[in-house]
């Protein structure tokens, strides 16, 4: 008789497996955060820092690599790179490269559609992924004139496992419609992420 009071028990108060946490929401930084970002990136270990993933993504591209790692990607209609989180990095650091592409790609006279934040447990692990997203001005269409795409849309994530960063990713997605001029070359976009200061008030 235990044993069925027990099960009946299970069976109605034991709950299913548990649901893994899937959220996502839209945020915004403050205006401290992104100053203290730009100020960064300007300044001697932002520069630093900048030269040396500069740096590493030729090397990977002979394939060699060096700390911090950087990965390429290449698709048909999608370029990027990804850096590792490794010893060269600080959380704070980390995030201040984040913010300082995002800057510079708005520089570009990019226009930012969206900033979320999603939060996803995965395998017993809290995956957080910070994610801008851009896309060129637009445009009015000049009759038999395709529209300029710049560089694409691009999205730049920060991506950390159980609170610690873990890898950011910049990617350029880009259309391959008749409409659209072809992208300016990804190396460009590269080139101004890495090199150019951030306009603005100091």
């Amino acid at each position: 008789m235990g044993n069925f009071f027990d099960d009946l028990y299970s069976s109605l108060f034991q709950s299913s497996e548990k649901v893994p946490l899937n959220h996502k929401e839209n945020f915004v930084y403050k205006f401290s955060e992104l100053q203290e970002a730009k100020d960064w990136s300007d300044g001697v270990e932002g520069e630093a820092i900048m030269a040396k993933i500069a740096k590493n993504y030729a090397f990977k591209k002979l394939q060699l690599e060096e700390m911090p790692r950087v990965h390429i990607l290449d698709s048909k209609y999608a370029r990027g790179f990804a850096i590792t989180y490794e010893e060269v990095f600080t959380p704070q650091t980390f995030s201040n490269l984040f913010l300082a592409f995002a800057q510079r790609v708005l520089a570009l006279g990019y226009q930012q559609v969206s900033l979320d934040r999603k939060l996803e447990e995965i395998n017993d692990q809290v995956r957080s992924t910070e994610k801008f997203y851009f896309k060129p001005p637009l445009q009015l269409p000049v009759a038999d004139q395709p529209i300029s795409q710049l560089y694409g849309n691009v999205a730049i994530e920060k991506i950390t496992l159980n609170n610690q960063p873990n890898y950011l990713k910049v990617l350029a997605t880009f259309y391959s419609d008749r409409l659209y001029q072809d992208p300016m070359p990804f190396e460009e976009l590269v080139n101004q992420l890495f090199e150019n200061k951030i306009d603005g008030q100091d």
